[in-house]
């Protein structure tokens, strides 16, 4: 892991953080990868008492942004809402163009979310050259990206939950 992601990490200010909750979308495409990053998303959500509304799976990245706009209009207002969606999913660099449309219309679909809903969507795609750099991702050099997803989803539900 970078030495300079290891306050990512530092979960001590989550300690008092109570009853979260939070919802996952996920790709079914490259389903090995995507499910060991839910896997590591859970194991944080359980070591906080984090509820998990809901889990919702798609074909692919592309449709990440539309189904978290749809999750969240489906439970607004009510008390099944989450405080944070995390979107799930892998794209791997193929020999076309089409890894570059994809990766791009997915980061701009959840930043747009970011700024229109009203919880944080926390970006949980990894985009890679090969499968050997998900694995570095799920636990190997590089830490493990579906429980950095879960830190960040409660940390800015933390921030979210401040009276300012």
């Amino acid at each position: 892991m970078s030495q300079n992601s290891t306050s990512l990490l530092d979960t001590s200010s989550l300690q008092q953080l109570q009853g979260a909750n939070i919802a996952i979308v996920y790709t079914e495409w490259n389903e090995k990868i995507v499910g060991e990053l839910v896997a590591g998303c859970e194991r944080i959500a359980g070591q906080f008492g984090t509820t998990i509304t809901e889990k919702l799976a798609v074909p692919g990245s592309f449709e990440l942004p539309f189904a978290c706009r749809q999750l969240w209009e489906m439970h607004a207002g009510k008390s099944s809402a989450p405080e944070a969606i995390i979107a799930f999913g892998t794209v791997i660099r193929g020999g076309t163009p089409h890894f570059e449309y994809v990766c791009k219309a997915v980061t701009e679909g959840i930043t747009q979310l970011n700024l229109t809903l009203p919880v944080p969507v926390i970006f949980g795609v990894l985009t890679l050259d090969n499968e050997q750099q998900a694995w570095e991702r799920l636990g190997g050099e590089h830490g493990h990206k579906g429980e950095e997803a879960a830190i960040t989803a409660l940390k800015m539900i933390k921030n979210s939950r401040r009276k300012i």
